[in-house]
């Protein structure tokens, strides 16, 4: 008699394997945004840093120069923030894109697990009912406990970026207000 298990465990390293691939993928794609990012930041620096220095040579005098500076401070602070806006919106979008492989892979293991119970009780001898009842209460506490701790690890990853997040915020508008309070200054002494 033929038993199916040979073809779940292939279907179940086969699953897993192309899980691992999807992660590595994602993982990857989420490196390319961030050098693509990287790129685009220099690209942008350095074109605007060679704006700022031919506008300095051309001052007439240190105030000139100094206000100059004054001036360019806030557009650098947004840009600055904005760039790492996009960083934390690549890596939390890249996280969430590999916790929803890693769920899914969860579950599919779950069911393959109990797949493979299943099998394996059909093909039992008589005589060991009592040892297959107790593997049977064994797999489903281990599978409510695993179930359990991915959820409440969810829940914790999803409060750690959400106080990521509230944080980030805080930051960029404390930062964007101060700047603004130089720029006002500077601006006040101009006069």
């Amino acid at each position: 008699m033929s038993s199916p298990v040979p073809e779940q465990l292939i279907a179940a390293h086969k699953a897993a394997l192309e899980a691992t691939f999807g992660v590595l993928t994602k993982g990857f794609e989420g490196i390319e945004k961030l050098a693509e990012l990287n790129l685009q930041a220099v690209k942008s620096t350095v074109a605007k840093n060679q704006d700022i220095i031919a506008k300095a040579f051309s001052a007439k005098d240190p105030q000139e120069l100094y206000a100059l500076q004054t001036r360019e401070v806030q557009p650098a602070t947004e840009k600055a923030q904005s760039y790492w806006r996009h960083v934390y919106e690549i890596i939390s979008g890249t996280q969430a894109e590999i916790a929803a492989i890693a769920e899914a892979q969860f579950k599919q293991h779950q069911h393959n697990a109990q797949a493979l119970f299943d099998g394996l009780s059909k093909d039992t001898p008589a005589g060991f009912e009592t040892a297959l009842s107790a593997l049977k209460a064994f797999i489903k506490t281990t599978n409510e406990a695993s179930s359990v701790t991915y959820e409440t690890a969810k829940k914790a990853t999803k409060q750690a970026v959400a106080i990521a997040e509230s944080n980030v915020s805080a930051a960029s508008s404390a930062s964007a207000r101060r700047t603004g309070q130089v720029v006002v200054a500077v601006d006040a002494v101009e006069k």
